[in-house]
């Protein structure tokens, strides 16, 4: 255990102390939001990322510590352990080079090399190894033997010629050298560092075809293996997982007819051997030839791809880790009435009217579109129910038929405006319109949760409230949809489902315990994320609730059943009450921490109700004064900065993107325009923006800022507003050229860009242009080709 410890405060660049601190309680049941918020004194103050990256190596270490310990038990009752090989398991830093070392040893079915060694040919092997000068035939002779038959009656090994006896030399030698690790290793890292990833359009898949012509540009790439993109890497191996593509490794300079490759001369070198023209130079080149083309190439393929595709998952993964922690922290509207819009065409636009709590209220289905096209009628159903439920804010679903809806509402509004004229010197309640996502309302509207919530109502109408509440806030609504339901991310079908569901969950647990939950509002599937909370206690939480009322004081979660001690103590500095006997509760302050404010209040002789807030009275305190050996300084600077703003929501100030009157279509786009827009998914290489015609535009990350930018995300995250001007509009293709480079010129259709980034891939998100082989046309705009790396986000 010392081991790991020593390697994870190296890797994470902290102390072994803290290491050892973080580990003692992540074993001993706390969650990584407790240890973050409210173990800072005993972890040296580490944030939730470092605990994550320390819980996931950590869980990764100690698996390649137990394998090997099963490696070395299995060596040495084969009685092959040797001090020098023990020291080499005990080395190995990766479970993949922990195999290379253990491959030799591995039981494994009848090899050819093994029979050829059961027939005693290895000496001869080993001989003309270490003496090309003798004749291969000349020494074979001794070794013949009389053909086999097995106890079937089939014939078995056969060793009776010289060329049968130098083929089992052969299979020895290429099979020793197969199993070097230390030659199996060096031809990874060199492949990693020199090849290339290669790929081509399978013989007679029809390029015309809509499904094959998303991967046209990767009929014929090849781009060097180890700095292939994540986009481009996750393109390549879905489109030779639907039989679109062949993938395969290629080393960097191709061999000449009857000359010897690149790996094959780096086998040699590792042994120490030349072609001199000895009399068994041939018989050993042969054998070299066959330990990469046999034994070799495909296996050392194989690993590169697999190493490829989990680096690019960590990427694809991150991306979508970081833009879901985006949107689940996006700015909430807070409690005001809303009316959301499920737009549709044929099956009529869905309505649910939901008030200031989130209930809902009242549904509806209008039918403004084809092929009823009941305008009016729509009108006057929407302005009665915002009447009837003083409706503030209208969020609109981005589906099919979001444009004409958005039209729908905007005119609604400016009806409603002309109906309710100013009271005695008020201005009328302004109504404002937001296009909201949403992705995974479907998925919400079948699950057994909104069956539950809403169990009157239509499946087809809880999706227009999910729309509704995810505007009042994101956070609460989003967390009742599994994450992978959410589309903001890349390739999601294609990364590893487990680590996927175990990142995205972790987002998820890290921004619902930063932000704190209402005790006595708060969903099953939101309590369900709270520190310490599983789903069985998120329920009887909920059912207590339903049969005492609300919780007055956090000491009363000790009544609900299934919750005891450990479990309160993790949870219990999350989850907030308003209005409740103890002002104390509305904090993020621990209730194990209740004593610190006691003695805060003996010594400036105010109540707490009158220290909250007050933040000339708390900056005056000096933290030190209120240490114990228990709850250090920074603990206690913790606590004045809760009381100092008791129950702050992190989250930013909700704002509405104003957009530009008379531009509803893409084809009202014109070079030029500055518009604002919201941020709607980000990317490495650029920020998808809604503009509010049905299709985003791209901020390539060069016209992000007057400054180099490597990822996107260092300027904007998703649902940010930004002001951004059109700098080309491709009709035909839906392709919008932005930058948030305002006193930037037009882009010129036959002039250079500023723009230098290799192209993108077409048709689907995710697919980038690679590089290419031939004379090959470069791309219309280095901008342009960016575009379908995020398209059909639903």
């Amino acid at each position: 255990m010392q081991q790991i410890v020593r390697q994870l405060a190296a890797e994470i660049k902290i102390t072994e102390t803290q290491v050892l601190a973080a580990v003692e309680l992540l074993d001993g049941g706390a969650t990584v939001p407790f240890i973050a918020r409210y173990r800072k004194e005993a972890t040296g103050g580490l944030d939730d990322v470092q605990l994550r990256e320390l819980e996931a190596r950590l869980s990764y270490l100690r698996e390649l510590e137990d394998r090997r310990v099963a490696v070395l038990k299995a060596i040495d009752e084969q009685g092959k352990l040797t001090a020098q090989l023990r020291a080499q398991i005990a080395a190995a830093p990766t479970k993949q080079e922990l195999e290379d070392i253990y491959l030799p040893f591995k039981q494994k079915r009848r090899t050819k090399g093994q029979i050829a060694r059961e027939f005693g040919i290895e000496p001869l092997a080993d001989k003309l190894l270490a003496d090309p000068a003798l004749d291969p035939h000349e020494e074979a002779r001794a070794f013949c033997q009389p053909a086999t038959t097995l106890d079937d009656g089939k014939p078995g090994p056969d060793f009776s010629t010289t060329f049968a006896v130098l083929d089992g030399v052969r299979d020895i030698l290429s099979e020793r050298w197969a199993e070097d690790a230390q030659l199996v290793q060096s031809l990874r890292e060199w492949l990693w560092a020199e090849g290339l990833l290669a790929a081509k359009k399978v013989d007679g898949k029809n390029e015309n075809d809509p499904e094959v012509a998303k991967f046209r540009d990767y009929f014929d790439y090849d781009e060097p293996i180890g700095r292939v993109p994540s986009h481009r890497a996750l393109a390549v191996f879905r489109g030779r997982a639907l039989e679109i593509l062949e993938a395969r490794l290629v080393q960097p300079q191709e061999p000449e007819p009857g000359q010897p490759s690149l790996a094959e001369g780096r086998i040699a070198l590792h042994l120490g051997w030349s072609h001199q023209g000895r009399k068994s130079d041939d018989l050993l080149r042969k054998c070299v030839a066959w330990t990469w083309r046999v034994k070799l190439s495909l296996s050392t393929e194989r690993d590169l791809f697999s190493r490829l595709r989990e680096e690019a998952e960590k990427v694809a993964i991150k991306v979508f880790a970081d833009n879901l922690r985006d949107l689940l922290l996006a700015a909430p509207a807070g409690p005001k009435a809303v009316m959301g819009l499920d737009p549709g065409i044929r099956t009529g636009v869905k309505v649910a009217v939901v008030d200031a709590t989130g209930k809902l209220v009242e549904t509806a289905t209008v039918y403004p579109h084809e092929p009823r096209r009941d305008w009016d009628g729509s009108l006057a159903v929407l302005g009665r129910l915002c009447m009837k439920h003083g409706v503030q804010l209208i969020a609109i679903g981005n589906g099919t038929a979001s444009r004409e809806t958005d039209k729908l509402a905007a005119e609604l509004i400016k009806l409603m405006q002309k109906q309710a004229p100013a009271q005695a010197g008020q201005a009328p309640i302004a109504i404002e319109k937001v296009v909201v996502s949403e992705a995974g309302a479907s998925v919400y509207s079948a699950s057994e949760y909104a069956s539950q919530e809403m169990p009157d109502v239509d499946v087809s109408l809880r999706g227009a409230a999910s729309i509704a509440r995810r505007l009042q806030d994101p956070l609460a609504e989003l967390v009742k949809i599994e994450p992978k339901s959410i589309g903001v991310g890349q390739y999601q079908h294609d990364v590893n489902q487990g680590e996927l569901a175990r990142t995205l969950g972790a987002v998820v647990e890290d921004c619902v315990n930063s932000v704190g939950v209402d005790l006595n509002t708060a969903s099953v599937p939101l309590l369900s994320r709270v520190s310490g909370l599983s789903g069985s206690v998120a329920k009887a939480v909920v059912r207590w609730r339903e049969q005492h009322g609300a919780f007055r004081n956090r000491k009363q979660l000790m009544e609900v059943g299934g919750l005891g001690a450990k479990t309160f103590e993790q949870a219990a500095g999350f989850l907030r009450i308003r209005d409740g006997d103890n002002p104390l509760d509305m904090t993020g302050v621990h209730p194990e921490t209740y004593p610190v404010v006691e003695q805060i209040i003996v010594k400036t002789g105010r109540p707490v109700q009158e220290l909250m807030g007050r933040a000339e009275v708390l900056k005056t305190l000096k933290p030190e004064q209120f240490a114990s050996e228990r709850f250090g300084a920074i603990t206690v600077r913790d606590i004045l900065g809760e009381l100092e703003k008791p129950g702050r929501d992190p989250r930013p100030d909700f704002k509405v993107a104003r957009f530009n009157e008379g531009v509803e279509e893409i084809t009202d786009l014109k070079e030029g325009m500055v518009l604002e827009g919201t941020v709607s998914n980000v990317a490495q290489f650029g920020a998808f923006v809604d503009l509010g015609v049905h299709q985003d535009g791209l901020v390539h990350v060069s016209q992000l800022a007057h400054k180099f930018v490597s990822d996107a995300r260092e300027v904007v995250k998703t649902g940010d507003i930004v002001k951004v001007k059109v700098l080309e509009v491709d009709v035909a293709r839906g392709r919008i050229s932005l930058t948030m480079k305002l006193d930037a010129a037009p882009a010129r259709r036959d002039g250079p860009r500023e723009n230098r980034f290799e192209g993108a891939g077409r048709a689907e998100r995710g697919y980038a242009q690679p590089q290419r082989r031939g004379n090959d046309p470069a791309p219309q705009s280095a901008m342009a080709s960016a575009f379908a790396k995020l398209q059909g986000r639903r």
